[in-house]
């Protein structure tokens, strides 16, 4: 996944709260391949109609939001199912990082897990971000994870809490794979000694090879 460190970009306001999972990505492409191009498949029922129409009134169909790179957005935001599809359609358009007052547990954890930064910040602070997103469209805001704040050009520096180990993952672009892969000699040590003191657990090698 990719790394973040610090990013400016487009941001837009969603003014919707409690957002679930099948608004994101609706199940009925849950069969798409990653390849097929998920971005095309977000917010689907949302942005376009039943004959395919981009819906005017919808944000991100707006000229000035068409290049959104961040999202600013009300309560609950992820809630439903767990699908990780949804995660992996914001992330394949190009959305770095959501801001919003809560989120989805499972959908939130699944941001760390694929580069998308979920920030929380108080639901007055979003209110005032998205009134002047609706007033500028098109501008920017800048995120810091170093700095754990966000940056908006007429009010100021919001400042956010992250882990930790959440904010390595996201700053060295390291999935659960790759971190483990990281320790993988390790892992072969403590396997060693695991079956040299417990030999009846041994797996043997035609059977572990299959």
């Amino acid at each position: 996944m990719s790394t973040f460190s610090r990013f400016r970009g487009v941001a837009a306001p969603l003014d919707r709260a409690n957002v679930d999972t099948g608004q994101i990505f609706p199940s009925r492409f849950l069969r798409k391949p990653r390849t097929a191009g998920l971005h095309q498949f977000l917010f689907r029922d949302l942005r376009y109609d039943e004959q395919g129409n981009e819906r005017p009134d919808f944000i991100l169909n707006k000229p000035a939001f068409r290049k959104t790179q961040i999202l600013v957005t009300q309560s609950n935001f992820g809630c439903g199912s767990s699908r990780e599809w949804a995660v992996h359609a914001l992330v394949d358009s190009g959305i770095r990082c959501i801001i919003a007052p809560s989120f989805g547990e499972i959908f939130q954890l699944s941001c760390y897990r694929n580069g998308l930064l979920p920030v929380v910040l108080r639901e007055a602070d979003t209110n005032a971000l998205r009134r002047d997103l609706n007033d500028r469209p098109g501008t920017a805001l800048c995120v810091d994870l170093d700095a754990q704040s966000v940056e908006a050009e007429q009010l100021g520096t919001f400042r956010f809490e992250i882990s930790s180990s959440r904010k390595s993952r996201l700053k060295s672009g390291l999935d659960d794979c790759a971190l483990a892969l990281e320790k993988l000699d390790a892992i072969k040590a403590f396997a060693d000694v695991y079956t040299a003191k417990l030999p009846w657990n041994r797996v043997e090698p035609s059977l572990r090879d299959r």
